[in-house]
C-alpha cells in the first residue's frame, strides 16, 4: 500500500526542504566559522591567553557533536521539524546571554554550550531530512543544503565586523542571537515524511501479500515510525574506519577559521581587507560545493574516491598557507583551502551514507557526529597550546594539514576494506556450476 511512498520523492517538494536546510546552515554553521572575528576581542577583553579563549569554540564544537545523538534520537521521537525549532530557540538564547559577558566560564555556558547544543538540533536534522527526500540526487541536494553556510559566511565576514565596531561584541551577541531566531521559520517549513526511508528502515508497513488482508487489530496500530537507535553500529569495520576519519578531520576543519583573522593581524594586515579573506573563503566554499556535488551526482567517480582526493588536496593547501606574507598571498592561498574545503564537505556526509545504507543513516549520522566531537573538542585547544608555545599562529595551520593527511590514510584503507568484503561477498554467493551443459539434460538424467 505504502510502495510508492517508501521511495524518497527525489524532488518537489524536497526542494523547499533543501532552501530551509541552506538557511539552517548558514545561520548555524556559518556563525560559527565567523567567530573568529570575535576571537580577538573576547582573548583582548577578559585578558586571556589564545588557548584559553579557544576553549570557546572548542566547548562549541564539542557540544554540536556530542548533542547529535540525542537530535536523531528526538527526530525518531517526534519529528525533523519539532527539533530544528527547539535548536533555534536554544542557539538564540546562548548568543542573548553571551551579551552579558560576566566572565570566561560564562562564556563556555552560553556561547560554547547553549550555541553549541542549538547548532546540534538544527543542524543534524537539517541534514538528515534532506538525505532522506532524494536518492538519485542526494550528493547535489546535500551540496546544496551545506552551501548555505557558505553563503552565509560571505555576507558574515563584514557584517559581523561592522556591527562589533558598532556595538561592540557583547551587542553583536545579541544581535546576531535575534536573526538565528529564523531557525525556527527554516524548521516549520521541514514538513515530516509520511512514509520515507525511515519507514524501510524500521519496516513499519507489513508488507501483506495483495489479497491476504491484515488483522484488525494490526490495522489499529499507529505506525512505528523508526526503530531503535542503533548504537551496534560501532562494532562494523566500515563505521570505525571512517569515525577515525572523522575525528582527525575535525581536529583540523575548526582550526583555520579560528586564526586566520589573528595570522593576518600578525602580518600587519588591516581589519578591513581582514575581514574580506572570510568572504573569500565563503565564496570559493560555496563554489566548491556546488561544483563538487554536481560532479559526485554524475556518478562518474566513486565518491569515497572523491572524498579522499579532496582531504589530500585540502591539507596541501594549509601546509602551504602559512608561508603567506602578504595580503595577496594570504588571499590566494585562502582561496585554494576554502574551494577543498568545500568539495569535501559537500560529499562526506553523502560518503556516509553509502558506507552505512539509508536503514541505518540517522542512527550512524548521530553516532558519527558524537564520535567526532572529540576532534572537535581536542582540536583548537591543541592548536592554540601549539601556538603559544612556536609564539606563531602558523604552527596552528602546520597542525592541521598534518592531521587532515593521516586522516586521508584512513579513507585508503577503508575503500581497500570494502573492495575485499565485496569481492569476499560475491565468492560466497557465486551459485555452483552444474556438471552438464544444460538444465533440461540434468533433470533427463534423474528421470
Amino acid at each position: 500500500m505504502q510502495a510508492k511512498d517508501s521511495n524518497p520523492p527525489d524532488g518537489g517538494y524536497g526542494w523547499v526542504v533543501v532552501v530551509s536546510a541552506f538557511m539552517v546552515m548558514g545561520l548555524t554553521v556559518a556563525v560559527l566559522k565567523t567567530f573568529g572575528l570575535f576571537f580577538v576581542e573576547i582573548q583582548q577583553h577578559f585578558d586571556e591567553l589564545a588557548s584559553t579563549t579557544s576553549w570557546i569554540t572548542s566547548v562549541t564544537i564539542a557540544i554540536f557533536h556530542l548533542g547529535a545523538p540525542v537530535a536523531s534520537s528526538l527526530c525518531v521521537q517526534y519529528t525533523h521539524r519539532t527539533v530544528v525549532i527547539t535548536g533555534g530557540l536554544l542557539a538564540f538564547s546562548g548568543m542573548a546571554l553571551g551579551f552579558f559577558g560576566l566572565n570566561m566560564v560564562w562564556m563556555y555556558a552560553t556561547t560554547g554550550f547553549l550555541q553549541g547544543l542549538g547548532i546540534s538540533f538544527s543542524w543534524t536534522p537539517a541534514i538528515s531530512i534532506v538525505s532522506h527526500y532524494f536518492s538519485k540526487k542526494r550528493a547535489l541536494a546535500n551540496a546544496i543544503a551545506s552551501a548555505g553556510e557558505c553563503a552565509f559566511a560571505f555576507m558574515f565576514g563584514p557584517f559581523f565586523q561592522w556591527l562589533i565596531s558598532q556595538y561592540g561584541w557583547e551587542g553583536s551577541l545579541l544581535i546576531i542571537g535575534g536573526i538565528q531566531l529564523n531557525i525556527c521559520v527554516c524548521g516549520v517549513l521541514m514538513r515530516p515524511l509520511a512514509s520515507s526511508c525511515l519507514l524501510e528502515a524500521s519496516h513499519c508497513e507489513t508488507e501483506t501479500p495483495p489479497g491476504h488482508g491484515a488483522s484488525r487489530r494490526d490495522k489499529d496500530k499507529p505506525p512505528i515510525m523508526h526503530k531503535t537507535f542503533n548504537w551496534m553500529l560501532v562494532r562494523r569495520m566500515e563505521f570505525i574506519l571512517y569515525a577515525i576519519f572523522g575525528i582527525l578531520a575535525a581536529m583540523s576543519f575548526f582550526v583555520p577559521p579560528l586564526f586566520l583573522v589573528p595570522l593576518s593581524y600578525s602580518l600587519g594586515i588591516d581589519e578591513s581587507w581582514t575581514a574580506s579573506l572570510l568572504s573569500i573563503l565563503a565564496m570559493v566554499d560555496f563554489g566548491g560545493r556546488l561544483l563538487c556535488g554536481w560532479y559526485a551526482n554524475l556518478h562518474v567517480t566513486k565518491t569515497i574516491h572523491l572524498l579522499a582526493t579532496t582531504i589530500t588536496l585540502i591539507s596541501t593547501s594549509l601546509l602551504l598557507l602559512p608561508l603567506a606574507n602578504n595580503y595577496l598571498s594570504l588571499a590566494i592561498l585562502t582561496g585554494f583551502y576554502g574551494f577543498f574545503f568545500g568539495t569535501t564537505v559537500a560529499i562526506h556526509i553523502t560518503v556516509l551514507a553509502d558506507v552505512v545504507g539509508m536503514p541505518e543513516f540517522d542512527s550512524a549520522l548521530g553516532l558519527f557526529m558524537l564520535i567526532r566531537s572529540t576532534g572537535g573538542f581536542v582540536g583548537p585547544p591543541l592548536a592554540g597550546l601549539i601556538v603559544d608555545m612556536a609564539g606563531d599562529y602558523r604552527a596552528g595551520f602546520y597542525m592541521a594539514g598534518a592531521t587532515l593527511v593521516l586522516s586521508a590514510g584512513f579513507l585508503i584503507i577503508l575503500d581497500r576494506f570494502q573492495q575485499r568484503k565485496k569481492r569476499g561477498s560475491k565468492i560466497r554467493t557465486k551459485p555452483e556450476k552444474s556438471t552438464l551443459p544444460y538444465p533440461s539434460l540434468h533433470i533427463l538424467k534423474h528421470q
